[in-house]
């Protein structure tokens, strides 16, 4: 049988006592060193930091090391530096993503574009709070105004000449449309870093099409070539044609007026001597209308009769021209006496 001991009991209280307060201090100390390990941040030479007391943003610090209260202020970090992401191609293995370079351009055809995006943070703040992901806003607006600037364009622009515009129109159409979401992010710059048809195929059509615009203008060259010689020609002889239609025009004009004074001269003698006048005018008109008359004159003053002997001239003409020379010798003596 056991006999009680006081001293023993006594002895475990005490060992009991101090592992209580071991593990006390251990926690206490434990504690301090979170609490005080938990109220300062350093913030990096590329970096802010966004501070916020029970969720609300109080302010955003620069770098260097600072205090915040533990368990109620937290500090978020934000990267400073300009970065940026590639749409096109993977940057690890630069292999081509056609889902994001394949494009159409104004005149149907297909190209291969490749871009990268520089951005940076301009408002820390927005940049954490005001979306769950503002790069990936970004990476979608992007594709969205590169699309429509390629589309707006023809394919000799993107592919050689026009590189240059085209990479500052997406840039200001990126950063309008980042204000309006307002994102916090700025972008830097934007780049074309490859444009190219999208397959052999489609390269081989492309070259047709090229050399085919070559041809074209080779016609055009070829037919204003041809203008440029026959032009000066063909100018040359309207203007003959129009000289000589002047020239006609004058002299017509000239008859027309010569006519109309000599009828107004007439008129004037008419008006003198009208009887006189229009025998003179039957006589003249008779010489003009019946040149080659031939009469008969009887010799009585009867009838004068005018007959046309056209009918008897070629049987005249059968006689001969010295039968015809006596004949008319005859009447001119008959009429002398």
């Amino acid at each position: 049988m056991e006999h009680y001991n006081p001293d023993m009991d006594e002895k475990v209280k005490k060992v009991v006592k101090t592992a209580k307060r071991t593990v006390w201090g251990v926690f206490g100390l434990a504690a301090a060193l979170v609490i005080g390990l938990g109220s300062f941040y350093n913030i990096e030479e590329q970096e802010q930091a966004v501070l916020t007391t029970f969720g609300v943003a109080v302010g955003v610090t620069e770098p260097g090391l600072h205090f915040k209260i533990p368990l109620i202020q937290r500090v978020q970090k934000v990267n400073t530096t300009i970065q940026g992401f590639a749409l096109g191609y993977d940057v690890s293995d630069n292999e081509t993503r056609e889902e994001d370079s394949l494009m159409i351009t104004k005149d149907y055809n297909f190209v291969n574009v490749d871009f990268f995006i520089e951005y940076k943070v301009a408002d820390p703040v927005k940049a954490v709070y005001a979306s769950q992901d503002p790069v990936l806003i970004l990476q979608n607006i992007s594709k969205s105004c590169i699309r429509s600037v390629i589309g707006s364009y023809d394919v000799d622009a993107v592919l050689t000449t026009g590189k240059n515009e085209i990479q500052s129109t997406i840039r200001d159409m990126i950063i309008g449309k980042l204000e309006q979401h307002d994102i916090g992010l700025q972008v830097v710059n934007v780049t074309i870093q490859d444009s190219e048809p999208p397959t052999v195929e489609v390269m081989e059509a492309f070259k047709a099409v090229e050399t085919a615009k070559q041809g074209k203008e080779t016609a055009i060259n070829n037919a204003n070539k041809y203008r440029n010689e026959k032009l000066p020609g063909a100018e040359a002889e309207i203007d003959k044609i129009m000289q000589e239609a002047q020239a006609q025009k004058t002299r017509r004009v000239n008859e027309a007026n010569a006519e109309v004074a000599k009828f107004n001269a007439m008129y004037d003698e008419y008006v003198k001597n009208p009887q006189v006048t229009r025998q003179r005018m039957f006589y003249e008109t008779m010489e003009e209308v019946l040149p080659r008359l031939k009469v008969v004159i009887d010799g009585t003053d009867q009838t004068n009769t005018i007959l046309p002997l056209d009918s008897f001239v070629t049987e005249a003409a059968s006689l001969g021209d010295h039968e015809v020379s006596q004949s008319e010798k005859s009447r001119d003596e008959a009429g002398k006496e």
